[in-house]
């Protein structure tokens, strides 16, 4: 049975590698961004409480998941029942790259035009990640990974994150 956490920066391809996971182990998905947030102009972060509920009511009613996101709070909270954790620990730069290709984000922006033109925005907190000190830092996702008492992988750079995808379950 898997239970997977899948953490890195904006743009190491936790999207894609959680998907790739759901799709050929046949997991339940939760992408952490969907309930991190409240629905507010500019965005605010939903009380840890309240996003905790969330994914209590996630793991609960699923036996085999993925969850991926940036937030290493959230993530603890689903450590406890999670078999793997993998840490797309990319370098800025090809972060960068990967956000620069992603697809629409139906999800998370109403249009590809305003997935564009938050771009900017999203290309600088990218470089910031090594140097912030908050749960979505370099630093937490570090601390996280290292804590983490199960099986665990880093992965460096994209082809080691694409390999990673065809690993046998």
């Amino acid at each position: 049975m898997q239970r997977i956490l899948v953490f890195g920066n904006s743009g190491s391809g936790k999207s894609t590698l959680a998907a790739r996971l759901r799709d050929e182990q046949g997991l339940a998905h939760l992408d952490l961004d969907v309930l991190a947030w409240l629905p507010t102009t500019p965005p605010e972060r939903r009380p840890l409480a309240e996003s905790g509920r969330a994914i209590d009511e996630f793991v609960g009613g699923h036996d085999a998941w993925v969850i991926e996101g940036c937030y290493a709070d959230l993530l603890e909270l689903a450590a406890p029942l999670a078999t793997e954790a993998i840490f797309l620990n990319l370098s800025v730069a090809q972060c960068q790259a990967n956000a620069r290709a992603r697809p629409w984000e139906p999800h998370k922006y109403p249009s590809r035009a305003a997935q564009d033109a938050n771009l900017p925005m999203l290309l600088d907190w990218i470089a910031q990640y090594p140097e912030r000190d908050d749960v979505l830092s370099l630093a937490a996702h570090r601390q996280f990974f290292e804590a983490f008492p199960r099986r665990k992988q880093e992965l460096t750079d994209n082809a080691e994150r694409l390999a990673s995808q065809g690993r046998p379950g």
